[in-house]
């Protein structure tokens, strides 16, 4: 049984069957057992000694009956080990009764065929002892909220030594009075969480998602809140454990948390997105439905735009986003015009910058004002960032709508931004979740056209600097992302838009061949039959010199090899001019490729057979047509 499963299984038994309704068959075993045990004709002694035992523990099932039902408890209890102990002692209640019957009066024959012996008394005292022992630790974890009950080894859990832990710790976390108490235990279960998945499935399974969340949504402790974040980390790192979260209504949580928590808090909980987007589809579905991409780009764009210069007509409310980034382009072609530099805003005004950019500063997180988040560390700021960059880039992954979402706001622009500005992780991330929203809108018509027009500022200010990172960057890390993203782009480039060409044909001849390939897969994009401009864009890759470091790439690996021969057959057969094939002799290439790798690839061969079909016929020696007017 999976732990999702169990944990369904066990959510299902609470709604079907109360507390008291479980505990109420053991009692009634306890006094069955009590009266047989008055009704006991041999063996007396071991059977006033099995009524003591069961005395105790009815005591105990009592004690616990009223514990959970008494109207001075509150909030709800932490049942999930009272049940699993419940079920156990039933059994042994059950064992118990059927050899006290045994000693009854009966008939001479009965006794005969009813064997009993003293060492059947000696196991039954023994699980009796144990369930004492469990439902004693039980009720000293319900009252203490976990006191010595969780270093103590049950006997229930000799084959399982973390349950005790699991059990204390998330009764700590569900029902303990101190704030300091509740946050130590779930600073626990995420140590345990931590050790291995075995840990996890235990904790997912025992009902420890919904304490943490309850402990996340509370807004008494920063400290509780990040606590209770990290080991709802820790557990979710498989898809079945997050869609636990998912199924405990932790989805409204989380968003809720994000957008009003401290910024340490919000650092927590923008990873804890990140790895429940990474690993469920139904997870991004719900952080979608609530709209969780709106505090994610507020908080990377806090101060993002602060250090801009910006006119006082940029605050004007009728000016948008796009507006603003047309202002900042003409005033740096006035600055660079005169060469002169006209002053820096004041401070007010950076504040103002930034707070138009950003929702981050509203006063609710935790008592924490804008001034305050201001104050914050430049690290904590930075690793907000770097979480909410990786949240939105495992949100946009594979998802048409959540890249719509990211495009609606401005997180287009801001991530342009910090690509321009970042570096690192920050700067990965980033370029990530572009590359993800690029891969989005080369299949999605309706995206690419309302978020990549031409004339759209942010996509323009997106394509200046992933061709800078390109050309610029020496990291495949930068690269590689930056690269697949124009490719992506390459039915949105108008013909005269060669300048897009250049960058991706001078990395052909990379040293690392990885990106060499990468750009060989992304020039393909813009020279294949689906590309209406593919004829325009095949002549601007040969007059890039692009054909020479394409051969060179073909000696490399058989990933490299292969995406080079692709693009060698478009070029041969969308170019109108063959002089730079014939030169770089990618006929004898193709015809060799043809003898080789083609031979278990039926579609390379058709590609490759046309390509050679194409060369012959504009090779002016073998030209049928020419050949006939030579002869003449």
């Amino acid at each position: 049984m999976t732990a999702v499963t169990a944990a369904k299984t066990a959510a299902i038994t609470t709604e079907e069957k109360r507390i008291e309704d479980e505990l109420s068959e053991p009692i009634v075993l306890a006094e069955r057992v009590r009266k047989s045990v008055g009704e006991s004709v041999s063996f007396k002694l071991e059977c006033a000694e099995v009524g003591k035992k069961i005395d105790r523990i009815s005591q105990m099932l009592r004690s616990a009956v009223r514990f959970t039902t008494s109207p001075s408890t509150t909030g709800p209890v932490y049942d999930r080990p009272l049940r699993r102990v419940a079920v156990d002692v039933a059994r042994n209640l059950n064992r118990a009764l059927s050899l006290v019957r045994k000693c009854r009066r009966r008939s001479f024959l009965h006794r005969v065929v009813n064997l009993v012996t003293a060492a059947d008394f000696r196991k039954i005292l023994l699980l009796l002892d144990a369930s004492a022992s469990d439902l004693h630790w039980i009720l000293a974890v319900m009252n203490c909220g976990g006191g010595d009950g969780g270093v103590t080894l049950l006997p229930i859990a000799n084959n399982d030594p973390i349950l005790p832990w699991v059990w204390s710790y998330t009764a700590t976390v569900q029902m303990s009075g101190q704030l300091s108490d509740r946050t130590d235990a779930a600073n626990s279960l995420g140590s345990l969480a931590v050790d291995n998945d075995r840990n996890k499935k235990i904790i997912v399974e025992e009902g420890g998602v919904p304490p943490l969340l309850k402990l996340l949504k509370e807004n008494s402790s920063p400290e509780a809140q990040i606590a209770a974040a990290i080991a709802l980390y820790s557990v979710a790192n498989e898809r079945e454990r997050v869609r636990l979260i998912v199924d405990s209504l932790g989805i409204p949580i989380i968003v809720q948390v994000l957008s009003d928590s401290p910024r340490k808090v919000q650092i927590r909980v923008s990873g804890l997105i990140a790895r429940m987007a990474e690993f469920d589809d139904v997870a991004k579905e719900e952080f979608d439905r609530e709209n969780v991409i709106r505090p994610l780009v507020s908080l990377l764009s806090f101060e993002t735009f602060a250090d801009d210069v910006f006119d006082a007509k940029m605050f004007n409310s009728k000016h948008s986003i796009h507006s603003i980034v047309q202002i900042n382009r003409e005033k740096e072609g006035k600055e660079n015009n005169d060469g002169s530099m006209r002053p820096r805003l004041s401070p007010s005004y950076s504040s103002m910058s930034s707070s138009k950019y950003s929702d981050g500063g509203s006063t609710r997180g935790g008592g924490q004002t804008r001034r305050e988040r201001e104050l914050e560390s430049v690290e904590v700021k930075r690793e907000l960032k770097v979480n909410c960059a990786r949240a939105l880039w495992m949100l946009a992954k594979g998802s048409v709508s959540i890249c719509r979402r990211i495009t609606d706001t401005k997180g287009l622009l801001c991530l342009a931004k910090l690509i321009e500005k970042e570096h690192d992780d920050l700067k990965v991330n980033c370029l990530m979740t572009v590359m993800e929203i690029t891969s989005a809108a080369e299949t999605n018509v309706e995206l690419r056209r309302s978020t990549f027009k031409t004339n759209s500022p942010a996509a323009i200010a997106v394509v200046e600097q992933l061709l800078r990172v390109i050309k610029e960057s020496c990291h495949s890390m930068y690269q590689i992302p930056a690269i697949r993203s124009i490719g992506s782009l390459s039915r949105t480039f108008p013909a005269r838009e060669t300048r897009v060409i250049g960058p991706l044909a001078e990395q052909l001849s990379s040293e690392d061949h990885d990106v060499g390939t990468e750009a060989a897969i992304a020039l393909i994009k813009f020279v294949h039959p689906d590309n209406y401009l593919c004829h325009e864009h095949a002549k601007s890759i040969i007059e890039f010199n692009a054909v020479i470091p394409l051969m060179r790439l073909l000696r490399e690996g058989e990933r490299a090899q292969l995406h080079g021969l692709i693009l060698l057959c478009y070029l041969a057969i969308n170019a109108n001019n063959t002089e730079a094939l014939e030169q770089a002799r990618v006929l004898t290439a193709l015809q060799g490729a043809d003898r080789t790798m083609a031979a278990q690839n039926p579609q390379l061969r058709e590609l490759i057979t046309q390509a050679i079909y194409h060369l012959d016929v504009y090779r002016g020696d073998i030209h049928p047509l020419r050949q006939s007017s030579l002869r003449i």
